[in-house]
């Protein structure tokens, strides 16, 4: 049964890409158009969801399965009348540089698996909130719990991870499992889904792969840990994805539209961090490019008005708006919010990557990547002018999440904060562009020195993969093999455990008890 489930997530989301692809033009790379129909599928998996939900349609497997059918049956009618399949033979360009974002992935994946399956139970506390809200949509097949429900992550909460994952659950008899496999698929996903939002967005390749590789390893970006934010990083980078593919299709307003609502009902935090950063990313454009931009306009505005008819609206009927205020930040100011383990940071927070760390949103970035990212700043700040090119708006937007982030983890000690611990996921991404340009500058620093003195090729190709070879070396050393460290280790199963005599019961319960005994 379990592969079942995988089987069906990929068809779920695959599927549901696909069908979505009819309205647009996509990728001619093998590999993106396929990988990408992926995060789309997911994203739009979650708003048809909440359409679900939301029209009293259970929220059953066998549903959804019927909706992908009909989906990709449509869009095959499609290309079968303009005669796509009957068409000349085809090619399938697949770039080496996705080949190489593959073994990335690959690695997390092995990674995050390994320490997630390390231990026999679900880690810290929040992921035992998320295994009952998880059941409750397995089996009451609905979001919606009513007020005064016991269940910290449905209802008003932001529903789409427990929603997912109880729709992934009715097919497999482990919730145990359920969380732990899809939640580390998921978060790995999160590499592929960067590599190509970031080739769209710096319209390169080579450079999409270094800042990737720069994500892969900093320690700041996303553990293992089962909560939201697992959810709403991947969508994060689908999203900008979608609203990047404007340029090439003005029809992908609609698909960002649809990804942007699954990613702003995905986790209180990091879907209000989301629509900031799309306000810097939208005004940052606008000063570039000097003309409004409607499509990325129409894709954010009918992606919040979605989620608002779909999720929000029916929410603040239920609970009056300051009842879902209240949920959500209690009694502190609403631009004041704390989180539970803020600190002041110092340098060595940052420059310092450790193998001890927080396990739901570990902190630092490594020494290497750490100068790389003040490299990248400078060089943007010297080539300033080229900030108005429309060409290079991302140099722009790039510099402005990095300040805005930065302010955002140091925030703790200011009256204006939205839990800065957390906001070290969101610092991982201007960092990881930023080290990713400063890569390329350096490495091709080094090429063109190199040609001033031996036109030989083979020589240029030497000291390129020597530079960018020492490069990497220190970023493992200094950043991932803390990550690593950290992610593989035994984490705790969360204070609220009493004993560990209590915690050895749950798991004879667990081993020894048929699963669904009431």
């Amino acid at each position: 049964m379990d592969a079942l489930s995988i089987i069906l997530f990929l068809l779920y989301t695959w599927g549901f890409g696909f069908g979505l692809g009819l309205l647009v033009k996509e990728s001619k790379d093998f590999l993106e158009k396929n990988l990408m129909r992926i995060g789309i599928g997911l994203g739009a998996m979650i708003t048809l969801g909440l359409l679900f939900n939301l029209f009293r349609i259970p929220l059953d497997w066998k549903f959804f399965l019927i909706a992908l059918i009909l989906l990709v049956s449509l869009r095959m009618y499609k290309e079968f009348k303009k005669g796509s399949f009957t068409s000349d033979k085809k090619n399938f360009p697949i770039s080496i540089y996705s080949l190489m974002m593959l073994v990335l992935f690959s690695v997390t994946f092995y990674m995050y698996g390994t320490g997630a399956f390390a231990y026999p139970y679900l880690e810290d506390d929040d992921s035992w909130s998320h295994a009952m809200g998880v059941k409750y949509v397995a089996v009451q097949k609905t979001v919606f719990a009513g007020v005064g429900n016991p269940l910290h992550y449905i209802d008003p909460y932001p529903p789409t991870y427990d929603m997912l994952f109880g729709i992934l659950h009715q097919t497999n008899d482990s919730v145990f499992w359920t969380l732990k496999f899809f939640n580390v698929f998921i978060i790995s996903l999160s590499i592929i889904f960067f590599y190509f939002f970031v080739k769209s967005f710096t319209n390169s390749s080579k450079k999409a792969l270094f800042a990737t590789f720069a994500l892969f390893a900093v320690p700041s970006y996303l553990s293992h840990f089962i909560w939201g934010i697992a959810l709403t990083m991947p969508l994060f980078f689908v999203s900008f994805y979608a609203v990047e593919k404007i340029k090439d299709d003005k029809r992908w307003w609609i698909v960002g539209a649809v990804v942007i609502a699954a990613t702003v009902t995905s986790s209180p935090t990091h879907s209000t961090y989301f629509g900031l950063f799309f306000l810097i990313y939208f005004i940052g454009r606008i000063l570039v490019t000097r003309k409004f931009l409607r499509y990325e306009f129409l894709a954010g505005f009918f992606g919040l008005l979605l989620s608002f008819f779909l999720w929000w609206l029916p929410m603040a009927l239920a609970y009056g708006l300051n009842g879902l205020i209240l949920n959500f930040v209690g009694d502190q100011n609403i631009v004041n919010i704390a989180g539970t383990a803020d600190k002041v940071y110092t340098l060595s927070d940052f420059f310092v990557a450790k193998s001890v760390n927080m396990i739901n949103n570990p902190i630092g970035i490594g020494l290497v990547l750490s100068i790389l990212t003040i490299i990248g700043v400078i060089f943007i700040f010297s080539k300033y002018k080229d900030f108005f090119r429309k060409k290079n708006y991302y140099m722009f937007i790039t510099i402005l999440w990095f300040i805005f982030a930065f302010y955002a983890v140091n925030a703790a000690k200011y009256p204006i904060k939205l839990s800065p611990f957390r906001a070290w996921i969101l610092l991982a991404i201007p960092v990881s562009i930023l080290a990713g340009e400063s890569i390329h500058v350096i490495n091709s620093f080094g090429k063109a020195a190199i040609n001033n003195f031996a036109k030989s090729r083979m020589i240029i190709m030497i000291t390129s993969l020597l530079i960018l070879g020492l490069l990497g070396y220190g970023i493992i050393t200094t950043s991932f093999v803390q990550k690593y460290a950290v992610n593989t280790a035994q984490w705790p199963p969360g204070g609220f455990w009493t004993s560990n005599e209590e915690i050895q019961g749950y798991m004879w319960f667990k081993d020894n008890i048929p699963s669904g005994t009431r």
